[in-house]
């Protein structure tokens, strides 16, 4: 390779440097092989330049760009292996100078008829890439002036290599692209598919928790463990179903949010006027405790229901038969805190930072007590942070865990963090 660059001359050498760099940075396909016919014809002062490149597949040659409009039946037509000067010289894996073509049996005059010129002559080197396997033919055209030399051959031949590597750094580059598109689509399918199933799901089992609810209160003693059963089973779908829902929210981000100006404490009063099924079937009691003033947020009232909910799941979940948990609104400073307190099972000290993780159990999957995906901690951090609040809890096990959610007060929320 030194010698060939020796050769070269220092113009055409910082030449061949600048082809190099504009090459590498190129990924479109397109652009790369128009490059190179230009190139191919400019250094080799030649009147057109081609690149056949190969089918992996077929092991045919297509005239893949040319200095001359290609007819579209052209570029479609293979150029076989076996019978051509270009499959001769990608074969033999080395350059082919060709000084009168008319006198090679291997050449197709149809090529000239169809594009309307006339070939003399043909220098060809074969394209190679990082493994130095031929993966098309580079072909300068008719020399302007005298014969083509040993210097166009080791010029061409250094461009051709060049060449060979960029044109499979950008196929692969188009390949992932394509790749890329098909998983955005398949995630927009699996998206669409849940949004649309866990509506569909979610109404009649509104419909039958209804129904379960009212039947359990009008039923006797004996009955009434049975319909707990049925009612916990209900319940535990509906949180897997919202939590398919919840996912939207996350995983479309921040500008999806219908924000607007809402009252912490009036939604909070508008929630607890309905009664949760499952803290009635485990006889637990839920009290709020509300400031007199209103705390004005800029917030999704939908997601901020998604929130608080969520948190009260999680502590009617986690808390025994006839425990009891408490909801307080409150405002510090610039904020307006919410704090979910139970007198649950609680949290070990070392797992307090990974509850926040989707999927995350604190009990271990063989000795699990109480159900669920571990997705609606994660699922509360992550729309939290898309109002640019915090979220953290305290707990000690055994002893209960009181969970805190920090919002700005309208007025104060800043744009988007970073990354979202």
């Amino acid at each position: 390779m030194r010698k060939r660059f020796a050769k070269l001359g220092v113009t055409r050498l910082a030449r061949m440097v600048e082809i190099s760099r504009i090459l590498n940075s190129a990924t479109n396909l397109d652009q790369v092989l128009t490059h190179i016919i230009k190139e191919a014809a400019t250094l080799t002062n030649t009147e057109a330049a081609s690149i056949l490149l190969l089918d992996p597949r077929t092991r045919d040659l297509f005239i893949t760009a040319s200095s001359n409009e290609i007819p579209e039946h052209l570029a479609t037509t293979p150029v076989p292996l076996d019978s051509s000067i270009a499959g001769a010289i990608l074969q033999a894996n080395r350059p082919m100078y060709i000084p009168d073509v008319s006198q090679d049996p291997r050449w197709n005059k149809g090529v000239d008829k169809a594009i309307e010129f006339q070939t003399r002559s043909i220098l060809g080197v074969p394209m190679r890439d990082v493994d130095r396997q031929p993966v098309g033919v580079l072909e300068a055209i008719n020399k302007k002036s005298g014969e083509f030399t040993r210097q166009d051959a080791e010029m061409l031949t250094i461009l051709a290599d060049i060449a060979g590597v960029a044109v499979e750094r950008a196929r692969l580059n188009e390949d992932l692209q394509q790749a890329y598109a098909e998983l955005n689509d398949l995630d927009q399918i699996k998206t669409d598919f849940i949004s649309i199933a866990s509506h569909e799901l979610r109404t009649p089992l509104s419909v039958i928790l209804g129904y379960l609810s009212f039947l359990r209160e009008e039923s006797s003693p004996e009955m009434m463990a049975q319909f707990d059963t049925v009612l916990d089973a209900a319940v535990h779908l509906r949180t897997l179903i919202q939590d398919m829902l919840n996912f939207q929210y996350v995983d479309t981000g921040r500008d999806t949010l219908e924000l607007s100006q809402i009252d912490l404490v009036a939604l909070v009063q508008e929630m607890m006027a309905e009664r949760d099924e499952t803290a009635v079937a485990k006889q637990q009691t839920i009290t709020i405790s509300l400031p007199d003033t209103p705390l004005p947020i800029f917030a999704d009232q939908g997601v901020i229901k998604v929130v608080i909910n969520n948190l009260l799941d999680n502590a009617i979940k986690f808390t025994p038969q006839g425990g009891q948990i408490s909801i307080k609104l409150s405002q510090h400073g610039q904020e307006a805190w919410v704090c979910v307190n139970d007198t649950g099972i609680g949290i070990p000290s070392e797992q307090l930072d990974r509850i926040f993780r989707r999927f995350y159990q604190v009990e271990s999957p063989l000795r699990r007590e109480h159900e669920g995906l571990g997705l609606g901690l994660a699922i509360v951090k992550e729309l939290v942070e898309l109002h640019q609040g915090r979220i953290w809890v305290e707990s000690e096990e055994g002893r209960g865990s009181h969970f805190y959610v920090a919002l700005h007060l309208d007025g104060q929320a800043q744009g988007p963090p970073a990354g979202k």
